[in-house]
């Protein structure tokens, strides 16, 4: 009862913080033209499903460039800015860095009409690479982008020199115990999204309840879209991600993996689908990375695992040197 006084307090004393965030909330165009990226941006010309489709990456090499790539995929809910420390610091030890946007998200087409998977997301992936002549490179993926980097080292092993998923969702098969949403149905969840909701999602399933203010600019760059006239496309492209996330599974290959792997997991991390469409008895048993992250290790040949205690979804964004020395440390091994 106290601990529920004291979130409901809490709630209302950031409401004229929420108010004032939502009054210099910038509009945001559906490609992010008004959003400046923290390295140049470039794009590749795709020609797929029958549409032409622009796909934007950055591209960052070093001075000091020591012969290795890596390239770094994003989440659900972000898009390729969000690596912006993780960039500078791997480009200091000499790494080149490639930073795609995914259709569907960031810089790239948001196409009214697009079947989802992540082999296709996987192919447009390597398109950016063959477009840079790069053959061989680390992949690492956040969240979504960690189930992609899967995808990726099982459709490309020959250019995945390395592996690396850092709290990664897709480590449980939801379906297994979480009613199906239609696609129409997460359009309606996310046509009602709006700054506060977004930034109440983040807070809870993210930070644990605890906000910096650096974070404000990930919440602003969902929100800012909701107050574009033409948000309908992105809210539908967001539900078919999600159901392409909810459907397409890849825990059961884990152990096709051939390239090392670390496992870079905060063990505080409760990330899973459907949690609210399930019982409390069923919503303790998911997401629970203190144990999947050991779970996964086991599954995938000669996996790593750092485990960062206390710390949530975002290891990069919320403890950044905890989660740079080690895969700094695996890319130099």
């Amino acid at each position: 009862m106290i601990r529920k006084t004291i979130l409901i307090l809490c709630i209302v004393l950031t409401i004229p913080k929420l108010a004032h965030a939502q009054e210099n909330l910038q509009w945001l165009d559906l490609e992010l033209s008004n959003y400046n990226y923290p390295y140049a941006v470039k794009s590749i010309d795709l020609h797929i499903q029958n549409q032409d489709l622009q796909m934007a990456y950055m591209d960052i090499k070093p001075a000091n460039y020591n012969g290795k790539n890596i390239m770094l995929l994003h989440g659900k809910n972000f898009n390729g800015a969000y690596w912006k420390t993780t960039i500078e610091q791997l480009s200091k030890a000499g790494f080149r860095v490639i930073v795609p946007d995914q259709i569907g998200f960031g810089k790239s087409s948001k196409p009214e009409h697009f079947h989802y998977t992540f082999q296709q997301l996987a192919q447009n992936t390597k398109a950016v690479l063959d477009t840079l002549h790069i053959s061989k490179t680390a992949v690492l993926g956040h969240s979504m982008g960690g189930m992609l980097a899967t995808r990726f080292a099982l459709m490309y092993p020959e250019i995945t020199e390395k592996l690396i998923l850092e709290n990664p969702i897709g480590l449980e098969d939801w379906k297994l115990k979480v009613p199906y949403k239609s696609v129409e149905e997460n359009y309606n969840s996310e046509l009602k999204k709006d700054y506060e909701s977004i930034k109440k999602y983040q807070l809870v399933s993210y930070y644990d309840n605890t906000w910096k203010p650096e974070y404000d600019q990930w919440v602003n760059l969902l929100a800012g879209w909701t107050l574009n006239s033409d948000y309908k496309k992105i809210a539908w492209n967001s539900a078919l991600t999600s159901d392409m996330i909810f459907t397409q599974p890849v825990v059961y290959e884990f152990g096709k993996i051939s390239s090392p792997t670390l496992l870079i997991i905060g063990t505080r991390d409760r990330t899973a689908l459907g949690k609210p469409l399930v019982t409390d008895a069923v919503r303790k048993t998911m997401g629970l990375y203190n144990e999947l992250g050991k779970k996964t290790q086991k599954a995938i040949p000669d996996a790593q695992l750092i485990e960062l205690d206390n710390i949530g979804h975002l290891p990069h964004i919320e403890s950044f040197d905890r989660f740079i020395t080690p895969l700094i440390n695996f890319l130099k091994s």
